[in-house]
């Protein structure tokens, strides 16, 4: 988190898009900032494992722009509320486009298996489109690492879950060619922040 958060500090992007009485998204124009928030050395490679048990790299989404986010099956809250959100922005996105790819990547292989993947993707109320990436340890810390997040296990005894897992929560946009286009932090709070930048960059 402290790398990221070093790299968030140095430019002013909080105020990404205009999020006043929850903006209509529209394709075309331009939104200050929406995506300006391209950095060359955050994203990079992966080899992964999907809820199928297919292995996959980033040349698999390469066909349009795809949406990642990092988190993990027993997440009580963040995770699920983002993913939620993210379903949200890409109903409010205008008609005739489509959305972008949507990875989840775990942080979490311990449990994290393709199997227990494929049940949490599934959800009515996460996208549809929803593809859960998940790998061994290494695998996992390298794509991290290239993301800048930081995630550690916690352990809670007191838990049936026996522990959590603390990360980094943002959301990536990376374009066709597995460049970064833009972030969103807090994206469990801003669909409509979400669907207004997407709606720009999809066109």
């Amino acid at each position: 988190m402290i790398r990221l958060l070093t790299v968030l500090a140095s430019v002013n992007f909080l105020s990404a898009c205009d999020t006043s009485e929850d903006p209509a998204p529209r394709s075309g124009g331009a939104i200050a900032g929406c995506m300006t928030r391209a950095y060359d050395d955050i994203g990079g490679p992966f080899e992964l494992i999907d809820q199928t048990g297919e292995a996959r790299t980033e040349t698999d989404f390469m066909d349009r722009p795809t949406l990642i986010y990092f988190g993990f099956t027993y997440c009580p809250d963040v995770c699920p509320s983002t993913l939620v959100a993210v379903n949200q922005a890409y109903r409010r996105l205008p008609e005739g486009v489509a959305p972008p790819n949507t990875l989840l990547i775990s942080i979490d292989p311990e449990r994290d298996t393709s199997e227990a993947l494929a049940s949490y993707v599934s959800s009515d109320v996460f996208p549809d489109n929803l593809v859960g990436l998940t790998g061994s340890p290494q695998a996992i810390a390298d794509v991290a690492d290239r993301f800048f997040v930081d995630f550690q296990k916690i352990e809670t005894p007191e838990s049936l879950s026996t522990y959590t897992m603390d990360h980094t929560s943002l959301l990536y946009l990376m374009d066709e060619n597995w460049q970064l286009r833009t972030f969103f932090t807090e994206p469990e709070n801003n669909p409509s922040l979400i669907a207004e930048c997407l709606a720009q960059h999809l066109d």
